[in-house]
């Protein structure tokens, strides 16, 4: 019986740990599947996988074509290691997992579709290199879908599901504008084909109408304009009105029009996958409910015992102090137990990062108790607890700023440098004459630690600088001016004061996590296409040292480029020679300016299409997906931003004092003296939401009403994102 128990337990601890984490694999629930479960999500094992998905993707920089080579025993071995791991993985999944949910995952398909090409691909290429026959690794293009189909990696899976689903869309948009750019080119062609206008570089001028295609295309980017325009501005001003309409047809229209659709459709899917998230997470918990309930009267309840053993098995790592917090907000009548509504609420509580603070007296109230609570120093200790005692501080960096930009040669801008530091370090004595110094230095005091490392480095610096005076070109002056830099970014605690510009803020730090999905997404994009590039434009062009004597070194190693843009542009390091230089060319096309001079090394028509689907995926799709979330994000931050992750009571017994306080506030008051309680105090690291998705997810289970649990597992699995675009019935 008690082994039962303890093996319920234990499920309910993995659905709990699965709701906060948002994790939505259909595990088996045998104890054996259980344990295994536990070790799949194990942070090591989670580690180890990332490291060994990356691990193979950087072998790119050590293949042929390499920026470091090494031998192709070195790499291959690596890779097999890499793909036994992966193996390794997958099975350890298929062990957790029922056989037909397995399956039927398509990632689960892929990574072993991947492995095997892999494998084929790796000893055909050895076989082929034994008899001295070059081939190409096809492969590799294979890689980064490792990366994206791994149970870890659901936040760049999301985003794939979101280009997939807008892309019906964009088709749309894309075919008619398209055809606005066919149109705008036949016309460009009959206009001025047949005038025997040439270029700058006097070639001719709108004649070709495939260049013209690609000429006009360029030119919605505005990467060429207005070269492109000049020739026939030239020859006639009327002219101007062809492009100036071409412009605000494709470039303001269309490319908005883009952006409309990508965010309109981005929006409706993600709606759709929170929903999904939503279910699956209050179905999760009312699961472990289900699991430890027993009956209270009319009311089915967890014991208080029973919820602690459960939070110990899902958070080992929190304070005792830290979990009796959690139960009085749980069970706020302290009842003994907690009920179902309380319950399905423990996963959102375990995601808000408490600090947890043993409330000390000043070391100087106990050493010198008479002039530490004298009037004046209770005075001094108020001034320096004000807002204003900020704002004045705020002031003194400001009129720093500018005296950092005034000439340092002058022996009175010297003088100032020498006041501005010591009324910095005045500022760090007075607050730890006033504050705690322990808690003034917490984990969480981010500034504290900020301004007194800033302080100390220039107190260094200029130490150094009076006595040394350096005659080197690196001396200490200057060093001194970096540090001085530094501390005008304490600005930044202006912005975050008010309140406009809070949002601002606060979505900056919203969009952090997603930066790493959306990196994940343009890496895989990027390798991709580097790969790609590697295989169809090695060796195209070379880069020569200026002072080199090589045969058409001034025209990157290649004849057809003889007066052309991108050798007199010096672009010769642009190339796809190797993986590295492939992804700084990439960069620079996803940057838009000047794109098509990179293109001159480009002498097939065909094979331009290669940088066009490059800026359709990546700038089109991709980045206004991007932009899609930052828009979002203001609109959620702007619609939440006066609320609160959790209701902040104060209780108070003999034993826990429960006071709720944002570590937003820096341990500084409005004013006065503000009384220092005794005994524990727990700090909000923050009140804002980790990320957007979570806002989101906040806002629609506030809709869902406790009775209604959601589909089952297999019925949330199963749904196609249409299946949760109307409201369920309650």
């Amino acid at each position: 019986m008690a082994e039962a128990a303890s093996q319920e337990l234990l499920l309910a601890a993995a659905f709990v740990s699965d709701a906060q984490y948002n994790r939505n694999i259909p595990f088996k629930t045998s104890p054996e599947a259980v344990r295994l479960y536990y070790l799949y999500n194990h942070w090591f094992m989670r580690t180890a996988t990332y490291f060994f998905i990356f691990l193979n993707l950087s072998l790119a920089v050590f293949e042929e074509p390499a920026v470091y080579p090494l031998p192709f025993l070195a790499t291959s071995s690596v890779e097999v290691l890499c793909l036994l791991v992966f193996f390794g993985r997958l099975m350890h999944f298929a062990k957790i997992t029922r056989r037909n949910v397995f399956w039927k995952d398509t990632k689960n398909i892929c990574i072993m579709v991947a492995i095997l090409l892999s494998l084929t691909d790796l000893a055909i290429y050895g076989a082929l290199r034994i008899y001295n026959i070059k081939s190409v690794r096809w492969s590799r293009i294979v890689r980064p879908i490792f990366l994206v189909n791994f149970a870890e990696s659901r936040q760049i899976r999301r985003a794939f599901r979101s280009i997939r689903n807008t892309l019906p869309e964009i088709t749309y948009v894309f075919l008619l504008f398209m055809f606005s750019l066919l149109m705008f080119s036949l016309m460009a062609l009959k206009l001025f084909g047949e005038r025997n206008l040439q270029t700058a570089e006097g070639l001719p001028y709108f004649r070709d109408y495939l260049e013209i295609v690609f000429d006009l295309y360029v030119l919605v980017t505005t990467a060429n304009s207005p070269d492109v325009m000049m020739p026939a501005f030239d020859f006639s001003s009327w002219y101007a009105l062809f492009f100036i309409a071409f412009v605000i047809v494709n470039t303001y229209i269309f490319m908005s029009l883009f952006l409309a659709v990508v965010y309109n459709n981005y929006k409706k899917h993600l709606k759709n996958e929170i929903r999904t998230l939503a279910y699956m997470k209050r179905r999760k918990m009312i699961e472990a409910f289900n699991l430890l309930k027993e009956e209270e009267g009319t009311l089915s309840v967890v014991r208080e015992a029973q919820w602690k053993q459960l939070v110990k098995l899902v958070a080992p790592d929190i304070s005792s102090s830290h979990r009796e917090l959690l139960l009085r907000i749980s069970d706020d009548e302290q009842k003994g137990f907690i009920d179902k509504k309380s319950f399905v609420q423990l996963a959102d509580l375990l995601n808000i990062q408490v600090i947890t603070l043993k409330i000390r007296s000043h070391p100087l109230g106990q050493w010198m108790p008479r002039i530490y609570k004298s009037a004046a120093s209770q005075f001094l200790r108020s001034v320096v607890r004000h807002r204003g005692f900020v704002w004045t501080y705020d002031v003194i960096i400001l009129i720093n700023a500018i005296f950092i930009a005034l000439d340092e040669e002058s022996p009175y801008i010297s003088y100032a440098e020498w006041v501005f530091l010591a009324l910095y370090i005045v500022e760090i004595l007075l607050k730890l004459y006033t504050y705690e110094p322990r808690a003034f230095f917490g984990k969480n005091q981010f500034w504290n630690w900020f301004d007194t490392l800033i302080i100390f480095a220039a107190l260094t610096a200029t130490i150094l600088n009076t006595t040394l005076k350096s005659t080197t070109k690196y001396n200490s002056q200057q060093i001194l001016d970096i540090v001085f830099i530094l501390r005008v970014l304490r600005l930044i605690r202006i912005v975050d004061s008010i309140q406009r510009f809070r949002v601002i803020m606060n979505t900056l730090i919203n969009i952090v996590p997603t930066m790493l999905t959306f990196g994940g997404l343009t890496l895989v994009v990027y390798c991709i296409f580097a790969i790609i590039g590697m295989e169809l434009f090695h060796g195209k062009i070379q880069f020569f040292p200026a002072n080199s004597n090589a045969p058409y070194a001034m025209e990157c190693g290649n004849q057809a480029l003889k007066d052309s843009l991108f050798a007199r542009g010096k672009y010769c390091k642009n190339n796809f020679n190797n993986f590295a230089s492939s992804f700084i060319v990439l960069m620079e096309l996803t940057v838009v300016n000047q794109w098509h001079d990179i293109l001159c090394f480009v002498t097939a028509q065909p094979a331009k299409l290669y940088f066009i689907a490059f800026h359709i995926v990546m700038v089109i799709i991709i980045v206004n997906i991007f932009v899609s979330f930052i828009l979002e994000a203001f609109f959620v931050e702007y619609s939440l931003e006066k609320t609160s992750p959790l209701k902040q009571d104060t209780l108070q017994d003999e034993q826990l004092l429960d006071n709720m306080e944002s570590a937003d506030n820096d341990l500084e008051g409005e004013g006065g003296t503000k009384a220092q309680p005794k005994g524990l105090v727990f700090k909000i690291a923050s009140k804002r939401y980790r990320t957007v998705d979570a806002l989101l997810q906040r806002m629609f289970e506030a809709e869902i009403p406790l009775e209604d649990e959601g589909p089952s597992f297999e019925e949330i699995l199963n749904m196609s994102p249409g299946d949760l675009t109307s409201e369920r019935a309650v």
